[in-house]
């Protein structure tokens, strides 16, 4: 088995309802979830003109190769309704690969580790919550000691279901 974190994140309709859908399909169709971080609010990154994204790390076992997560998981972001038309831009569900246990790959397809992690905090918060001693296998340091250095600013807020 192999262990892969992903960051679940997107800003258009059922914010709530994507992400919990999400992971019932990740859990169908890539692998057993074994930890989930609470939901994040953050403002939109890059693209600031959109509304806020709702972000969760969470913590799968799977037997896929990383090129076939990545396929499974571009599967459940169309399931959802994902558009790409433009970069950064709005999304109903983006699913990352922030980690596939402590491989370094590059392809024109895929790279991992993610390679902003480091410096995103909307995605170094949730991850810190279910890995906060996860090695990055390139930088050499701990997801906590990551965010912890992270130059990114943008507010990462609990989410308070209204």
């Amino acid at each position: 088995m192999n262990t892969v974190y992903l960051l679940l994140g997107g800003n258009q309709g059922n914010r709530i309802e994507n992400l919990t859908i999400a992971c019932e399909l990740i859990k169908k169709e890539l692998g057993s979830i074994v930890a989930v971080s609470p939901i994040y609010e953050t403002a939109a990154w890059g693209n600031e003109n959109q509304p806020n994204f709702l972000n969760q790390a969470i913590k799968t076992n799977t037997k896929h190769s990383p090129i076939e997560t990545l396929h499974i998981i571009n599967h459940i972001e169309n399931t959802l309704g994902r558009q790409r038309l433009e970069h950064w831009g709005a999304r109903t569900l983006d699913i990352d690969i922030l980690f596939y246990n402590e491989i370094i790959l590059h392809s024109a397809r895929l790279v991992i580790p993610h390679p902003e992690l480091q410096n995103r905090r909307f995605a170094l918060v949730p991850l810190n919550d279910i890995a906060p001693d996860f090695e990055h296998p390139i930088l050499g340091k701990k997801v906590s000691e990551l965010l912890s250095s992270c130059p990114d600013n943008l507010e990462v807020s609990l989410f308070l279901e209204e």
